[in-house]
């Protein structure tokens, strides 16, 4: 571990500051400043106090503690290094700075592209498709979720949520709450409704209202097969 000594001299080489500016700031005489950097002896913890004041430092790494010299900011390190340099380096550093400020400022975040196993095609129309579980690899741009498969929606009925076209991801399950959007078996066809079951009973909702709603009772087929991750 660093003594008084060490730690002084490293302290008043990072502020740059003589032993003579020292005693100006702390009205502590040269000669005593010169004696505690050439190790003849240390500082008493009231002169340790205020000399840490002035050198903005921690008066416990001062004295030689493992803990950090200042809680100064990272620009605050900066700003002290750089002010050491000589002015030719001084404008290297400032140059290099506006160049990093410049790339960040236009750093343009780029979609990321996959490619997702999608398992055919559920309609949000009038059920022309089928689940047909013959995995098809295709490119998608975006963050993945969790979930179990994927499909492709076929038609507008759950506009704004889901354009056509567009891929959804679905945890398979055999049960829903009320008011989540599920990949049903209905009549045989695959389809992706919103589910609901209040005092009107259950039903598939579409959230495009030019469609009806698909009650689910004894005239039709009808079952779960998952929740859309949204």
């Amino acid at each position: 571990m660093d003594n008084f000594n060490n730690r002084l001299k490293q302290a008043m080489e990072y502020r740059n500051v003589k032993p003579a500016e020292l005693s100006k700031l702390t009205n502590i005489g040269k000669s005593s400043i010169s004696q505690w950097l050439s190790g003849k002896y240390s500082a008493k913890q009231d002169k340790i106090f205020v000399i840490a004041k002035a050198l903005n430092v921690n008066p416990s790494w001062l004295i030689g503690a493992n803990v950090p010299m200042s809680n100064e900011t990272l620009p605050d390190k900066i700003f002290n290094l750089s002010s050491k340099l000589t002015e030719k380096r001084q404008n290297k550093v400032y140059n290099f700075a506006k160049q990093q400020y410049n790339e960040q400022k236009n750093v343009i975040q780029m979609p990321v592209k996959s490619e997702v196993s999608v398992c055919g095609a559920v309609s949000a129309g009038t059920g022309e498709y089928l689940l047909d579980n013959t995995p098809e690899l295709v490119p998608y741009e975006g963050d993945v979720p969790e979930h179990d498969y994927a499909v492709i929606v076929n038609g507008d009925s759950m506009l704004p949520l889901f354009e056509d076209k567009q891929i959804i991801f679905v945890k398979k399950t055999f049960e829903a709450r009320s008011g989540q959007v599920v990949i049903a078996y209905y009549d045989n066809q695959a389809y992706v409704k919103k589910y609901v079951n209040d005092e009107k009973g259950a039903r598939f909702v579409s959230l495009n209202k030019s469609y009806d709603d698909m009650p689910i009772d004894e005239t039709h087929e009808a079952q779960i097969i998952g929740v859309v991750v949204l």
